[in-house]
C-alpha cells in the first residue's frame, strides 16, 4: 500500500509540473509578437524541456491554441467564417454593431479587432512554436523524440506563416524568440515569405514520420507537410511539383482513401481526414456545426449567400447533403451542415477536418491541367464529380478545366478555412466575381495590418 500510494504521489506532482510550466507558458503570452519579455521565456524554456512530457504538452497546447483562438477555429472569429462573409459564401445577420459586419461590407480598417486579433493570435502561436524549437536545440531528448517534436513545429510554423501572407501580403516570417530582433522585423516580400514557408515544410516533411503519434489524426505527421506542400507548389506555379506531392498523398492508400459515400466525408473516423482538430472536452463536436446551424429564420448571424447555393444543381448530392433548408413564414435559408452535430454527444461524432484528400484530387487536377495533362485533370476531377451525383465533366480546353476546377472547388470547400477567398485571388478573379458587391474594392485583396503594430514598430 504504500509503495502504491508513494507512485500515485510521484504521478501527481509530475502532473503538477507539466500543468504549472504550460500555464506559466501561457502567462508569458502577449497581445503582441514583439512584446515577449525574454529573460521570462528563457525561464519557462528551462524548466519545460527538461524533460519529454512537458515538451510535449507544450507542443500540445499549441495545438489547442489554433484551434480554439486560430486563424482555424471553427468559432465566429476564425477564417472560416470572417472570409465567407467578405467574398461570396456566406451572408451576415448580425448587427451593424458586430466586427464581422466590416467583413461583409468589405468595410475592414487598420483598427478592427478582428484583424488585430487575427494578427496577435497567430504571432503568439508562432512565437510558441519557436519556443518549442529552441527549447529542443538544447535539449537531451532522444533523436527521434527530438524529430518529431522539431517536425511538427516546422510544420506548424510553415501553416501559419501561408495563412498570414494569404491574408496580409507581405508580412515578416518571425523564426526566434529574441524580443530585439522581433521588435524591429520588416516586412517580407510574398516570393520570399514563400521560400520559408516551403523550408520549413520540407523540414517537417523530412522529420516527421508517416505515421500518426496516436490512434487519431490530430497531431501532425510528413504527410501534412506532403498536403500543405502540394498547396504551396500549387498556390507559386511550381506544377510539377504540386503534381509530386499530391500524388505522394494521395497514392498512400494505407493511411487515406477517397471517402465514394458522401455523407461520411466529415465524420470522425473519414478515411479522406489527413489532419483533424481533436475537440477540447469528450463528447464535444465541431464548433463550426454550432456556428453554422440555426432552427429557425431569420438567420441569428449567419446563412450561405444565394450565389453560392444558386451555383449547385438541384441533383448536386453536396447540396442535398452539405447544407440544410430552414423555411420560416414561407422564407428559406439555407445553413452549411457539413458536419451535423451541434451538440454534445456522449463520444465526440466528427472532429473538424483541416486538410482532407479532396483537395490533394483538386490540386493535381488543376496542376495537370497547367501541365496540359488533360486526362489526368479529368480523371481527378470526374472522381469528385461522380461522388456528388453528377455527371462527368464536358471540359475540353485548358480554359474550361481551369474554370470548372475553380467552380468544383467553390462547392467542394465552401467555409473550408477561407479557400474561395484565396482561390478567387490567386486566380486573379475577385474583382470580376466580387464587383458587385457594395464596399468591394480592388485594394480588398489584402486585410490592412493592424495599427496597433505599426504604433509599436515603424518597420512594418
Amino acid at each position: 500500500m504504500k509503495r502504491i500510494a508513494t507512485k500515485n504521489i510521484a504521478q501527481l506532482k509530475i502532473a503538477f509540473k507539466i500543468n504549472f510550466h504550460i500555464l506559466i507558458l501561457m502567462l508569458y503570452s502577449c497581445d503582441s509578437f514583439v512584446e515577449v519579455d525574454l529573460p521570462k521565456s528563457q525561464l519557462t524554456n528551462t524548466a519545460v524541456f527538461q524533460n519529454y512530457t512537458t515538451a510535449n504538452a507544450a507542443m500540445a497546447d499549441i495545438y489547442a491554441k489554433i484551434r480554439d483562438k486560430g486563424l482555424l477555429t471553427g468559432t465566429v472569429s476564425g477564417i472560416s467564417n470572417q472570409l465567407g462573409y467578405y467574398t461570396d459564401e456566406l451572408t451576415f445577420y448580425g448587427t451593424s454593431t458586430n466586427p464581422a459586419f466590416a467583413f461583409y461590407s468589405n468595410s475592414v480598417l487598420p483598427s478592427n479587432t478582428t484583424v488585430s486579433t487575427m494578427w496577435n493570435n497567430t504571432y503568439n502561436q508562432i512565437y510558441a512554436v519557436n519556443s518549442v524549437l529552441e527549447g529542443i536545440a538544447v535539449s537531451d531528448f532522444s533523436t527521434t523524440e527530438k524529430a518529431q517534436l522539431q517536425g511538427e513545429a516546422f510544420c506548424i510554423r510553415g501553416l501559419l506563416h501561408f495563412y498570414l501572407t494569404q491574408l496580409f501580403g507581405d508580412i515578416p516570417y518571425i523564426e526566434t524568440t529574441d524580443y530585439k530582433l522581433n521588435s524591429t522585423v520588416k516586412r517580407l516580400p510574398i516570393d520570399q515569405v514563400y521560400i520559408h514557408i516551403i523550408n520549413d515544410l520540407k523540414n517537417a516533411e523530412q522529420l516527421l514520420p508517416s505515421s500518426y503519434s496516436s490512434s487519431e489524426r490530430v497531431r501532425v505527421n510528413s504527410f501534412v507537410a506532403k498536403a500543405l506542400l502540394a498547396r504551396v507548389y500549387l498556390y507559386t506555379g511550381r506544377w510539377n511539383d504540386a503534381v509530386k506531392m499530391s500524388s505522394e498523398v494521395i497514392d498512400n492508400n494505407s493511411l487515406y482513401l477517397f471517402e465514394e459515400t458522401i455523407g461520411k466525408v466529415f465524420l470522425k473516423g473519414s478515411t479522406e481526414a489527413i489532419w483533424q482538430f481533436m475537440p477540447s472536452v469528450a463528447g464535444k463536436n465541431t464548433d463550426e456545426a454550432i456556428l453554422f446551424t440555426f432552427t429557425s429564420g431569420p438567420p441569428p448571424l449567419v446563412a450561405m449567400s444565394e450565389s453560392l447555393m444558386n451555383s449547385f444543381t438541384a441533383n448536386d448530392l453536396r447540396k442535398t447533403n452539405w447544407t440544410t433548408a430552414i423555411t420560416t413564414a414561407g422564407k428559406t435559408w439555407y445553413y452549411a451542415s457539413k458536419y451535423k452535430e451541434s451538440k454534445n454527444t456522449s463520444a465526440a461524432k466528427e472532429y473538424s477536418i483541416i486538410l482532407r484528400l479532396t483537395e490533394q484530387y483538386l490540386i493535381r487536377a488543376e496542376a495537370n491541367t497547367q501541365l496540359e495533362n488533360y486526362q489526368g485533370a479529368r480523371e481527378d476531377l470526374n472522381k469528385i464529380r461522380k461522388r456528388a451525383g453528377l455527371s462527368n465533366s464536358v471540359a475540353n480546353t485548358k480554359e474550361e478545366f481551369l474554370q470548372t476546377i475553380i467552380e468544383e472547388r467553390r462547392k467542394e470547400l465552401f467555409t473550408e478555412y477561407g479557400h474561395r477567398f484565396f482561390d478567387l485571388k490567386r486566380t486573379n478573379n475577385l474583382d470580376a466575381v466580387l464587383f458587385a458587391k457594395p464596399g468591394w474594392d480592388t485594394t480588398d485583396r489584402l486585410l490592412p495590418i493592424p495599427e496597433s503594430e505599426f504604433i509599436v514598430n515603424p518597420n512594418l
